[in-house]
């Protein structure tokens, strides 16, 4: 009897870890989804969407987002679009500038912690106006529009430093403000923060290009992935 439950507990322990890992390989899996049809976008070889009578009813019964995509909600930034993915497929969560506040993370924990989401992308994009407002903004931001560029302060202060022209500077602020934001998600969420420890949760940042469509992956140093935060190696060339 005793050897019995050994072996049941045994058991319990392999089913929970293959599930765990499982979950952690959906994490690269999905990544690879996103920016292969970030590929088809850039190509023009769009892949046929149903958005059919069947596929609403369907989603009315509920959710399954493969991905979390928090991007700026500048209108030359559209996730389903730029992605090429149809309804139901990301959950994506927009504000100017791609900060966070409690409001965001929430939404953010929401799509990671009850849709299971495993795959959470901060995206960035060239020539973020918010972010180059901040770089321009003199004495301090004010009003419900000063609190995002409050927000995007720290990366327009750390570009300024690094200096360059200002084309220089304002990429480097928009890099630096996903990292912050990215950061920011996992300091300000233990529920991020559980998730990510569990392998539950891959957080992967990346910057899209106004010009040519294509999503450029960005190193998270401390995102805390169990696994690099890099994409998986077909995508190697895109990591800057």
């Amino acid at each position: 009897m005793k050897r019995f439950r050994i072996l049941t507990a045994l058991l319990v322990v392999v089913v929970f870890s293959g599930f765990v890992f499982a979950l952690a390989e959906n994490g690269s899996e999905s990544l690879t989804k996103l920016l292969d049809g970030n590929k088809r976008f850039v190509s023009g070889s769009l892949a046929q969407k149903d958005l059919g009578d069947a596929k609403r009813k369907e989603l009315v019964k509920g959710q399954k987002p493969f991905a979390i995509v928090l991007t700026c909600s500048d209108s030359r930034v559209a996730p389903e679009l730029l992605f090429d993915q149809g309804l139901g497929e990301i959950f994506v969560v927009r504000v100017a500038g791609n900060v966070v506040d409690p409001i965001t993370i929430g939404s953010i924990e929401y799509a990671a912690e009850h849709l299971n989401s495993p795959l959470l992308i901060v995206l960035g994009h060239e020539k973020c106006g918010a972010v180059a407002a901040t770089l321009e903004a003199k004495g301090a931001p004010e009003g419900n529009i000063g609190a995002i560029l409050r927000k995007i302060r720290p990366a327009a202060n750390a570009a300024k430093k690094k200096g360059g022209t200002k084309d220089e500077i304002l990429e480097a602020a928009i890099k630096e403000n996903v990292k912050n934001t990215s950061k920011d998600i996992i300091k300000k969420s233990s529920i991020i923060r559980h998730l990510v420890h569990e392998g539950k949760l891959k957080i992967v940042a990346g910057e899209y290009s106004l010009q040519t469509g294509n999503v450029e992956m960005i190193e998270l140093a401390h995102a805390g992935n169990k696994q690099d935060a890099k994409t998986c190696p077909s995508h190697a060339g895109q990591h800057k």
